[in-house]
């Protein structure tokens, strides 16, 4: 399954959207227009599903509360609403369709609670919140059906598609230097901090195939590259390690905390794309890669969804990875700020931008241009 189709009220940046995805969407717009706060929905509903410290109320507070993902420009109706709908491509009615509202009632110790929670297969609606028990139990709408192992076994298909979200941002520090950084372990781990433990704990076939691919591929990425391999050092703590050509015969070794930031994110990069089949969320993998390294990477994700039969989803400011005349605008979401939300609208709904990429024009250098702040030439003045 893929996500098909997603509806937002109230959520963050975006006081309203209603958008069509497919297996691959770029989303493109200025600073703070919401990339990442659209990205995030799908991170949420995982900390809803997640079987391990997971839940609405744990979700919640993960994410600030109520008032941090609540629109600013909400107004009369102040619920945050969220609805995803689950299947194949152009399918229609999609297989699942997955709705619930949220609010917060006053008082200082009163927890954010459902408004409705609606479940839909196949175009016929199966679970419907609030319900007689709810009515009687109140309390019960602090928690969602789809976090309930045993209420959710006839659409745990849901649940499962959820908590297989994955999303990277890696920050190499994190990587390198990660016994310096203190506090709790994340199994999502978005930034890298555990990188190396889930190598460790990879079996060995799978880590193996998994490091012969990524191999392959810094070989024609990093000068003077020659192996990458696992190791653990006498205190049985993994590592990565690569051997450079040098004028020494056997090369020169180095490992994760001598890398170049480049080289992490790369690693980084493979290992999100080939690590699991769920829905995939990248955060500008374009940084710290050299352009026509980050000119490859549509290409890589096509080949990946086309194996994996897997769906992703990529905010991005960079023309270079936009250059790719593979990409569609269909696969394009245009983000642009404005004082009652964010609005989300699909680059080929664009006449200017059609008229552009059909005159030969490739999609970044037909929608970034709009993502530009009309006065950035000022900044220089100040």
């Amino acid at each position: 399954m893929i996500v098909t189709r997603l509806i937002l009220k109230n959520w963050r940046n975006f006081n309203s959207v209603d958008v069509r995805l497919g297996k691959r969407v770029f989303l493109v717009g200025p600073n703070a227009a919401g990339k990442s706060n659209f990205l995030e929905v799908f991170r949420f509903l995982r900390d809803i599903a997640k079987s391990e410290g997971g839940g609405l109320q744990d979700a919640i507070r993960e994410a600030g509360g109520v008032k941090k993902i609540r629109c600013l420009a909400a107004r009369r109706k102040p619920d945050i609403e969220i609805e995803v709908h689950l299947g194949e491509l152009n399918a229609e009615p999609p297989t699942w369709r997955y709705a619930i509202g949220l609010t917060e009632e006053g008082g200082t110790n009163k927890k954010p609670r459902l408004s409705y929670e609606r479940i839909y297969h196949k175009g016929v609606l199966i679970k419907d919140r609030p319900d007689p028990d709810d009515t009687n139990d109140p309390e019960r709408l602090t928690q969602t059906f789809l976090e309930q192992t045993f209420v959710n076994a006839d659409f745990r298909d849901v649940a499962k598609f959820f908590e297989n979200v994955a999303y990277l941002h890696l920050v190499p520090q994190l990587v390198r230097h990660a016994e310096k950084f203190v506090g709790p372990r994340f199994t999502s781990d978005p930034f890298g901090l555990n990188f190396m433990e889930r190598l460790a704990k990879t079996p060995r076939g799978e880590r193996t195939a998994f490091l012969q691919k990524v191999d392959k591929a810094l070989r024609v990425a990093v000068p003077q590259f020659k192996k990458l391999s696992y190791v653990e050092d006498k205190k049985k703590r993994p590592h990565v390690q690569v051997i450079y050509e040098h004028w020494r015969p056997t090369g020169a070794k180095q490992q994760e905390d001598q890398f170049s930031d480049g080289t992490i994110r790369m690693l980084g990069l493979f290992w999100a794309l080939l690590e699991s089949k769920g829905l995939l969320l990248l955060e500008e993998p374009e940084l710290s890669l050299n352009n026509e390294i980050v000119r490859q990477i549509p290409s890589l994700m096509h080949k990946v969804a086309g194996v994996n039969q897997r769906q992703i989803l990529v905010s991005t400011h960079s023309y270079a990875l936009l250059m790719d005349k593979g990409i569609g605008l269909e696969e394009v979401l245009l983000l642009t700020p404005n004082p009652e939300g964010t609005q989300v609208a699909q680059a080929n709904s664009m006449k200017e931008a059609k008229a552009l990429v059909e005159g030969g024009m490739s999609v970044g250098e037909a929608i970034l241009p709009f993502t530009n702040p009309p006065e950035a030439y000022q900044m220089s003045l100040l």
